[in-house]
């Protein structure tokens, strides 16, 4: 469970509007202006990667920050029994209210296969939770997270780690999405045994790589998950209720903020968001 800790924002890595404007090719940028006296960073990390190394640029506008906040506060000694009190469907629900009998046997199989455990031990989680199990399966390698080498930097300075909102904020979303929605991809994912999944998410690296947080941002939107029904909660309300955090975070300190990349992008990214409050977002190239 304390790796899910690490990829439990993969499932909020989408998109808000299909023709969003072309922003540089760069995951990472510089906020200056308004009543800022030095720069802060923003960097989009990807939540499922093989190499979560750290650029040379990152590693400078990390050395030039003396803080670090993420989506979540990742340092927090409680995280973990916080998350673990969010797991399970409300009002008793289990995975067997909401699949037929041969949906509920593909899901043991894909989970028998990929994390060597039955559905049995699983079926009273949130169905986002039973997906997140099966992570590390989606890539040829051992997983890395940027947010981990993140906060190992942020140590290695004696700087403080902070996060723009709550894991209880962050899980609220996955009750506010109907699990029937969350269930429905779980099926997709058992019915071939996770090889659209993988697909998807070798994509997504390639793009990832080349840092063109558009395209990547655009891909996400032709995506045919349940999820891209909820943008309003996965992305759209958390973008914007970050910016009055961020605009604070920024001015009292130099500070270097990281989220996935999918919130970088779009009339409602975090960039766009950021320069219509009246800061001036630079790419790092």
């Amino acid at each position: 469970m304390k790796k899910n800790i690490y990829f439990l924002t993969a499932f909020f890595f989408y998109g808000t509007t299909m023709f969003s404007q072309q922003l540089e090719n760069a995951t990472l940028w510089q906020i200056t202006g308004k009543d800022l006296t030095k720069p802060s960073y923003l960097f989009g990390t990807i939540h499922i990667t093989c190499d979560a190394t750290l650029s040379e640029d990152v590693i400078e506008a990390l050395d030039k920050t003396t803080q670090v906040v993420l989506e979540i506060d990742m340092d927090d000694p409680a995280l973990q029994s916080k998350m673990m009190s969010k797991v399970f469907m409300k009002e008793g629900k289990t995975l067997k209210d909401f699949v037929n009998e041969e949906e509920y046997t593909m899901i043991d199989s894909l989970l028998i296969k990929n994390v060597g455990m039955s559905v049995k031990m699983l079926e009273r989680m949130k169905p986002f939770f039973i997906s997140t199990s099966y992570l590390t399966k989606l890539i040829d390698c051992p997983m890395e997270s940027f947010e981990a080498e993140l906060v190992k930097v942020a140590k290695s300075q004696n700087e403080e780690v902070k996060g723009l909102e709550t894991i209880e904020d962050q899980l609220q979303v996955f009750d506010d999405i109907s699990y029937q929605d969350q269930i429905n991809d779980l099926v997709k994912s058992a019915k071939d045994n996770l090889a659209s999944d993988k697909e998807k998410i070798k994509v997504l690296l390639e793009i990832y790589k080349s840092q063109n947080i558009t395209k990547m941002f655009n891909v996400m939107l032709e995506d045919d998950s349940a999820t891209a029904k909820h943008m309003d909660k996965l992305l759209d309300n958390r973008n914007t209720n970050w910016i009055p955090k961020i605009a604070l975070f920024a001015k009292e300190q130099p500070t270097f903020f990281g989220v996935g990349a999918g919130h970088l992008a779009g009339k409602k990214g975090v960039i766009n968001l950021l320069r219509k409050a009246g800061y001036t977002v630079t790419a790092v190239q």
